[in-house]
């Protein structure tokens, strides 16, 4: 059980550092379109990022601390991941291929002036966040269901008067 916890560790410390770089680069244009005074209703995929990636980095910090109740998250996990996975469809829709094929990432970039880069960035970090969570919700069904067997194996022999 323990490579469980410590999993669930790593998960959780992936799933905040993938949501704050995701809230970073997103954040930032956003900022930038702000100065231009665009209108809000074509930037909502993008706020609906922000929020996605706001609420992931809050519930990862709480989830982060090595407790056993955070395997039992598992639907809000699942629940979080179908959330990346909506904002990550968003992104490629609105990508559209102008900046090359989805997955080609070999020019991905955190910083600097390209843009396409940029926006792979934003949607490598969204498919990777998704998949993180889906894996901790497994990781918790499969421990929730491991201690569920574990408690009804003793219920059955401590009442036996074999």
């Amino acid at each position: 059980m323990a490579i469980m916890q410590i999993a669930g560790m790593v998960l959780r410390a992936a799933e905040l550092a993938f949501g704050a770089i995701v809230a970073g680069i997103n954040g930032s244009y956003l900022h930038d379109m702000h100065k231009l005074r665009v209108d809000s209703w074509p930037l909502a995929r993008f706020i609906y990022t922000e929020v996605v990636a706001a609420i992931a980095i809050f519930f990862a910090l709480i989830w982060l601390l090595p407790f056993s109740s955070s395997f039992t998250n598992y639907p809000f996990d699942f629940f979080i991941s179908i959330l990346w996975f909506i904002a990550f469809g968003l992104l490629v829709h609105y990508e559209d291929g102008s900046c090359g094929a989805i997955f080609d990432w070999s020019d991905v970039t955190i910083r600097g002036a390209s843009v396409c880069g940029r926006w792979k960035a934003v949607i490598a970090f969204s498919f990777l966040s998704a998949i993180c969570w889906l894996v901790s919700a497994i990781i918790g069904m499969l421990w929730v269901r491991d201690r569920q067997t574990r408690r009804y194996e003793r219920r059955r022999w401590r009442g036996s008067r074999v």
